[in-house]
């Protein structure tokens, strides 16, 4: 007999994967995936039961719910970690392409959750959200922004719902994920601009680098499953030392905070 049930979203690479091989062992895991081809190898038991969602499409999150609810009537824990980045210069983007960015970082999670809160009742909400959640970080503004409003929307959640859940936020820095160099690609077109050429080529770079040298996510993994066992978690958990000092340095004044961005980023455009 499986110890919990577990929805887990974003299952396909990076943290979600990580956390789907760990819990998959002894759990009843219903994986949420985008790509069928991602899935296609997959080696796991009759417990991980997959199931397909778009968090870019209302329909399909209506229907991913409906499965699982015909499939269980208690979920233990839910954890959102599907997303995506869109980068670029704020004066520049789309705002179709904004909108994108807080539909599926933000908004899809508050409709999958509404859908399913009646059967995480006595339950936990895990958010992965992200050390972007506390600031600016140039050019992938409208990524802060969502994870913030991720935050601030299920903070709400949990204050005002009287069902009896508990909602974590996870507030990583930077990982190594597939997440870097897919976002790299999926901007490309945004990337393109000669008046912010040394910029986006910075971006670019450092993405790569990001990719081969943050974090391993079985390092949110286990913070995860901490928060996961506790019986009265913190509402959030930073995991990293850059997240540690980005939200340090969010408590100073906003004039403070803009220097220091502005200011480190010049000096890193120059050492180029």
């Amino acid at each position: 007999m499986k110890n919990k049930t577990y929805v887990i979203t974003g299952t396909t690479s990076g943290i979600g994967l990580a956390l789907l091989k760990k819990l998959s062992k002894d759990n009843i895991i219903f994986a949420g995936y985008r790509n069928e081809e991602k899935i296609k190898n997959w080696d796991f038991k009759e417990n991980v039961i997959p199931f397909y969602i778009d968090m870019a499409n209302s329909v399909s999150i209506k229907d991913a719910s409906e499965f699982i609810l015909s499939k269980t009537n208690k979920i233990d824990t839910l954890v959102n970690a599907a997303g995506c980045v869109i980068a670029g210069a704020i004066e520049e983007i789309n705002i179709d392409e904004i909108r994108k960015q807080f539909e599926v970082n933000s908004f899809s999670h508050l409709d999958f959750t509404q859908r399913l809160l009646p059967v995480i009742n006595g339950g936990k909400i895990i958010n992965i959200s992200s050390m972007a959640s506390y600031g600016i970080f140039p050019f992938v503004s409208p990524y802060c922004a969502s994870k913030r409003t991720l935050d601030i929307l299920f903070n709400a959640l949990q204050t005002e719902s009287k069902n009896k859940f508990k909602y974590i936020s996870i507030k990583p820095g930077v990982i190594s994920t597939p997440l870097w160099s897919k976002s790299v690609e999926a901007n490309k077109n945004n990337l393109k601009n000669n008046k912010y050429e040394n910029e986006y080529k910075y971006l670019i770079d450092n993405a790569y680098k990001n990719e081969k040298c943050g974090l391993s996510a079985d390092k949110v993994v286990s913070v995860i499953l901490k928060a996961d066992k506790a019986k009265h978690p913190k509402a959030s958990y930073t995991v990293g030392t850059d997240a540690l000092i980005a939200k340090i340095i969010s408590h100073l004044p906003q004039d403070t905070i803009n220097f220091i961005i502005k200011t480190g980023l010049n000096l890193k455009l120059k050492r180029r």
